[in-house]
């Protein structure tokens, strides 16, 4: 069994999609995953299971049960490690919740890559590493430019963003 974290785009922000995390519980349980725990009210979950393409049956599930379109990112325990290791900002990154990791969904192709530079959206701040951009937001998210939006539109893949206190504490319970 391969451990993986599951990370849902949108869920709990504001008033619409609304999930509670039981329920997310209950139906990766019933997805054949085990060990699922979940972490904050956000989406953000851990779970063993076989290796294999999990994101479209998640997605499916979440649309059939609770009506809404979720965009899923699962990735393994060791592409997470990775993320954490990779930080090029660990020395000047002093406050985990001014820390962005905006996870992506799959590897950018480098054609589209060289062609929108997303890290040049933010040069001091920003970097890109394996399945992850990541940002320093020394002055808050809200002041920093939107990375994962462009990433979205120009890559053509899905983004989903957690603060570094997060992404070290899903490490930890992986």
């Amino acid at each position: 069994m391969t451990r993986f974290v599951v990370l849902l785009r949108g869920i709990n922000v504001g008033t619409a999609k609304r999930l509670a995390m039981a329920d997310l519980r209950d139906l990766l349980g019933e997805l054949g995953f085990s060990a699922v725990r979940t972490h904050l009210n956000s989406g953000n979950a851990t779970v063993s299971g076989p290796d294999g393409e999990h994101v479209p049956r998640i997605e499916a599930a979440l649309r059939g049960r609770f009506g809404f379109e979720v965009r899923t990112v699962v990735l393994t325990a060791d592409e997470l490690r990775a993320i954490v290791d990779g930080n090029p900002f660990a020395e000047v990154a002093t406050n985990g919740s001014r820390m962005m990791a905006h996870v992506l969904s799959a590897t950018p192709d480098p054609a589209l890559l060289a062609e929108h530079d997303v890290a040049a959206l933010d040069p001091d701040g920003a970097a890109l590493g394996p399945r992850v951009i990541y940002q320093w937001c020394p002055d808050g998210l809200l002041a920093a430019p939107p990375l994962a939006a462009f990433a979205e539109k120009h890559l053509g893949i899905t983004v989903t963003a957690r603060n570094w206190n997060t992404v070290t504490k899903l490490d930890s319970l992986l």
